[in-house]
């Protein structure tokens, strides 16, 4: 008897492990949000088969796959009988986007100016950093010195200056919060002037390609990701900026351990100024003029297959040209905002000009049986054939983010 209890407590802990394996192999490749065309079911790309339910019947069964428009949450069942998560469904219509593929120059200027460094002022005293000393950390936000607006670097220099080595007041930003910290400026040995301590960045200009424009939204974006400054690794937070046509003029190749880049030079007809620079990418409404393409309908993240597709990228002037190459979603495809995909570059003269993915080449689309189903947006550093792709549903959410935030605004 005792030994049937000891089976019996063994085989049920190993369901029990099971059960949990497949509970976690799930909440990693399952989505908390689907959009489904009209009259489509809602399918899994999964391994363990996934009943979709609604109101306790089949989710297939339901006439609200019928109405665009629809939002409703969905239960899912592993095996048909095993609850494991409730995901919210919107049913949509098509959405056809022009594909680009073309160069981009970027001029961005920040709020305020931002903190790039810190380094100490020699003094008749010894060494000193009075930025560092109040508080002041790298990746901050300088605003003001004492209620007047800070723009320019030269602003920031001009204020240290007058201050005379009186307090000065200085608002910050900080991780999106506004904060004040009060100190004096210290004479610098070396120059004779006022010094605070700090190296800081006013703007910043950079080379991307464009992914698409929507006419349903008006919006064109660019990149896949959002623009970083190079020292602090933190997303811009921008005063203005504006999108403007480039071509490619010569291309350096990237190898294992040192990634290319594409280098280019911008032809100046104003595309928009950046509405929204987020992890998704730069998104501008349409203010200037660009060729646009046949539309093409854009894939919805479930219907995203590892295998074939195709790179549309410009590596010299401003023509693009499509390039073959193999995706595969990651694991944690639907956990991440914007590495959803591992993009592997198999075209042999794509490899010969560029080594693969290079820099410049963030937003290049990428097309799968006709569908646009994302956009590259960096290299592997240690595999400059590969790099990672962001899904095209998540770039077009932000993109309707940025209307309804407008929208929001004006009324």
């Amino acid at each position: 008897m005792r030994v049937l209890s000891k089976s019996f407590f063994y085989i049920l802990l190993i369901f029990d492990i099971a059960i949990f394996s497949v509970i976690i192999y799930l909440d990693k490749n399952v989505s908390d949000e689907y959009k489904i065309k009209k009259g489509d079911m809602l399918s899994f790309d999964t391994v363990v088969p996934i009943t979709a339910e609604y109101e306790g019947t089949r989710l297939s069964q339901s006439n609200k796959l019928n109405n665009i428009g629809e939002e409703f949450d969905v239960k899912l069942k592993a095996f048909g009988v095993i609850p494991f998560s409730s995901v919210n469904v919107e049913v949509v219509d098509e959405l056809h986007v022009a594909v680009l593929g073309t160069p981009f120059g970027m001029k961005l200027y920040t709020e305020g100016v931002l903190v790039i460094d810190l380094t100490t002022v020699e003094t008749k005293n010894g060494n000193i950093n009075p930025a560092e000393d109040a508080g002041i950390k790298k990746g901050d936000y300088i605003v003001s010195v004492n209620g007047k607006k800070v723009y320019t670097n030269e602003d920031l220099a001009a204020a240290v200056e007058s201050s005379a080595g009186n307090k000065m007041k200085f608002e910050i930003k900080r991780d999106g919060k506004t904060k004040y910290i009060s100190f004096c400026a210290v004479l610098s040995k070396e120059t004779g002037s006022y010094k605070i301590g700090l190296w800081v960045r006013d703007s910043s200009a950079g080379i991307g390609t464009l992914t698409f424009y929507s006419p349903a939204t008006g919006i064109v974006c660019g990149l896949g990701h959002g623009v970083c400054d190079e020292d602090t690794g933190e997303l811009l937070e921008l005063n203005s900026g504006e999108l403007v046509t480039a071509e490619i003029i010569s291309v350096e190749k990237g190898s294992a351990g040192s990634p290319g880049q594409l280098k280019g030079k911008f032809t100046y007809s104003t595309i928009g100024a950046i509405d929204n620079n987020s992890e998704n990418g730069v998104f501008s409404h349409l203010k200037g003029k660009i060729s646009l393409s046949n539309l093409t309908e854009a894939a919805l993240k479930q219907e995203v297959k590892d295998g074939e597709a195709q790179i549309l990228c410009t590596v010299d002037g401003s023509v693009p040209k499509l390039y073959k190459c193999r995706v595969k979603k990651r694991s944690s495809a639907f956990l991440s905002p914007t590495q959803n995909m591992i993009i592997t570059v198999t075209d042999e003269e794509l490899l010969g000009i560029t080594g693969g993915i290079v820099q410049g080449m963030s937003g290049s689309p990428i097309i799968q049986n006709g569908k646009l189903i994302g956009a590259v947006t960096h290299v592997l550093i240690d595999d400059p054939t590969s790099g990672y792709g962001i899904f095209a549903e998540n770039m077009l959410k932000t993109a309707q983010n940025v209307v309804d935030e407008q929208l929001k605004e004006a009324s």
